[in-house]
């Protein structure tokens, strides 16, 4: 008998880790309307705005807008133009923030290569943080992920904001 119930219990045990490492695994996002794919974490993120012919911007929040918001935005720029001039047009619209502070900017390389702009901000009286990952496509187009959220959840995310940007690629699955 206790054979038994010592075999049930191991098997009900690997099943839960099965159950579980499979609710972990990344989920892909991919569109026909938008020419971009990539990789989320986890089935946490939760698409709020959903692409169309008439818009192709999308949106995901992490649980909840304020916990994390994810928006991806596409840019025309010049042949020549260097991607810390798209951060500098960017950050004209950021100056005006409440309590806007401007962040470093750091290089990046996942499947496609840019830089990363953080700053930070207040927003009804809590400290708010962005993290923009600028992705150069081709020579006229950047694509602008936009990471916003508390600053404390956003600093305990910045592995899975990283995830995303990494994986992100121009291309239909």
């Amino acid at each position: 008998m206790k054979r038994v119930l010592f075999a049930a219990f191991k098997s009900f045990s690997f099943l839960l880790v099965l159950a579980v490492a499979v609710s972990a695994q990344a989920v892909n996002f991919s569109d026909e309307n938008v020419e971009y794919i990539f990789d989320l974490p986890n089935a946490n993120w939760k698409m709020t705005v959903k692409p169309s012919p008439m818009s192709p911007n999308v949106e995901f929040v992490n649980g909840e807008r304020s916990q994390g918001h994810f928006e991806i935005r596409k840019l025309s720029v010049k042949a020549d133009a260097m991607i810390s001039d798209a951060i500098a047009d960017e950050e004209q619209k950021l100056k005006f923030l409440q309590g806007y502070v401007a962040g470093k900017e750091e290089n990046f390389a996942g499947l496609l290569r840019g830089n990363i702009f953080n700053f930070e901000f207040v927003r009804s009286g809590r400290n708010m943080s962005g993290r923009f990952y600028f992705v150069r496509a081709d020579p006229t187009t950047v694509y602008v992920l936009r990471f916003t959220g508390f600053t404390d959840s956003l600093r305990s995310a910045r592995n899975q904001l990283d995830f995303i940007a990494r994986s992100f690629q121009l291309g239909k699955k």
